[in-house]
């Protein structure tokens, strides 16, 4: 069972806390991560890009000069691909790129997610993250002492609009519920600070 240092918001270490082997001490499995990742950025795309094809295209209805006798090449059309304000072959067109993946997956690369965090020396756990008020510079403070300096993602149990406030004027710093946390959000940022009541919310739905 992985064991990790238990943080207060000053730094101090107070103690240890056990996490669970079945979420946070799986073997990682990269293909996964790598599927699910790809689900996700595939599920945001708008897919509104569009173009128009020769049939769309305003003009071009006539034939620009005779088949033959004129000495040049022939053309059907001043608005086939070619011309200068042509249509596009093949032109993209809205269309929807999202897709399934099955719930076992999902849940696989979410713990293998989870769990290289612990490998990697990269999850910070704290004994609680309350604020009296939303002030910038406190969060700062706060992550200075727990050596998060890079790209952050903190993770609540439940939303706490000081701590949100305080720490959405940050660059590279995201405040995220343990209910919307997904395998790209933990991949993409370095640091992955955690409450100790997130921690048991996590184990409680992936365990």
């Amino acid at each position: 069972m992985p064991k990790v240092a238990l943080y207060n918001v000053s730094g101090e270490q107070i103690g240890d806390i056990e996490l669970s082997d079945s979420v946070f001490g799986v073997e990682v499995n990269e293909h996964v991560l790598y599927e699910v990742v790809k689900n996700q950025l595939a599920n945001k795309r708008q897919g509104t890009q569009s173009a128009r094809t020769r049939t769309e295209v305003r003009g071009g209805g006539r034939k620009p000069w005779r088949q033959k006798g004129t000495g040049r090449a022939r053309q059907g059309s001043i608005r086939a691909p070619h011309w200068t304000g042509g249509g596009v072959v093949f032109a993209p067109k809205p269309r929807d790129y999202s897709y399934r993946i099955p719930k076992k997956v999902k849940r696989l690369a979410m713990k293998s997610a989870l769990s290289s965090k612990v490998q990697n020396d990269e999850l910070v756990v704290l004994d609680e993250l309350k604020m009296n008020e939303p002030k910038t510079k406190d969060m700062v403070n706060i992550l200075k002492n727990i050596n998060s300096n890079k790209k952050v993602l903190i993770v609540l149990d439940e939303k706490d609009e000081n701590v949100v406030k305080s720490a959405r004027n940050i660059s590279g710093v995201e405040t995220t519920l343990v209910n919307t946390l997904n395998v790209y959000d933990i991949l993409k940022y370095d640091s992955f600070v955690i409450t100790k009541a997130a921690v048991r919310k996590v184990e409680e739905v992936y365990a």
